[in-house]
């Protein structure tokens, strides 16, 4: 639903590397609670740089970011705050982890919170039994897998009980297993009221799991309804993308399109 001041809003945001050209020109997003969100665009369309000024982390040369209705400061202050709304997982989960066990690893953040110890536990068993590593507590990170080290990074940012969670490319480097256990996780996320934003080139993915779409090309940001922007075959082309498969074998069948809760309905074979 709509509402008169989303969790987080881009409004005419443009964005430069020094000495470089926009990287991101003109950005209009809003972001709901519940949301569900894909960033689509090829590798080096800017997917990184927005997740990065959607998070605070970094300074848009002209316009603005909202956070909950205020505007995003890049002070100690404003980033902490920005902190407390918004989480972003990255892509490689060894640039995230530092702890020397799971479980100290997701306590983090909390504990600069200056929370209580029991806030801080209960936050962190919580994140754990969410992303589905209360077993590796005492583990060691690096002796972990990839996959397992992705949700150890994941579990972290839940500690910090976030609105709004971002996540660069969480698929990438996974199997199908660990790609279904994330999906898992972030459907149950959001049917608790966290917006999921994903970054990815991965259209089906995409398609599977969102509702919006926002499609990076030549420094512009265009979103829409995911069935329809995701169907649209000469953006997704400019994009440097591929259609996701589901409407093109509707299509092939002669059926309406199918939308990402037609896939999810869809029983296991």
């Amino acid at each position: 639903m709509t509402t008169p001041h989303p969790l987080l809003g881009l409004d005419a945001v443009s964005f430069a590397y020094p000495h470089g050209p926009d990287v991101l020109h003109d950005v209009q997003l809003r972001i709901e609670r519940g949301d569900a969100v894909a960033l689509l665009g090829a590798n080096g369309s800017g997917k990184s740089t927005l997740m990065k000024l959607m998070a605070g982390a970094l300074q848009p040369q002209r316009g603005q970011v909202l956070i909950d209705a205020a505007p995003a400061a890049y002070d100690r202050a404003g980033r902490n705050r920005a902190r407390s709304v918004i989480q972003l997982v990255l892509q490689e989960p060894d640039d995230q982890i530092f702890g020397v066990s799971v479980r100290a690893d997701v306590s983090y953040g909390p504990t600069n919170q200056g929370l209580s110890e029991e806030e801080i536990a209960a936050r962190v068993e919580w994140a754990m039994e969410r992303a589905e590593i209360t077993d590796l507590a005492e583990r060691v990170p690096q002796q972990l897998s990839y996959g397992q080290r992705k949700r150890v990074s994941l579990a972290g940012a839940l500690a910090m009980r976030p609105r709004v969670l971002l996540l660069d490319e969480p698929t990438a480097g996974l199997d199908p297993a660990g790609s279904a256990q994330l999906l898992r996780t972030l459907a149950l996320l959001r049917a608790e009221g966290t917006a999921i934003v994903l970054s990815t080139h991965d259209v089906n993915l995409a398609y599977a799991f969102a509702d919006t779409a926002a499609v990076l090309t030549g420094g512009v940001v265009r979103s829409g309804a995911c069935a329809e922007i995701m169907t649209d075959t000469e953006l997704i082309e400019q994009a440097r993308l591929e259609l996701p498969w589901a409407p093109l074998v509707s299509r092939a069948l002669g059926r309406d399109v199918l939308t990402a809760a037609d896939v999810l309905a869809q029983p296991d074979r």
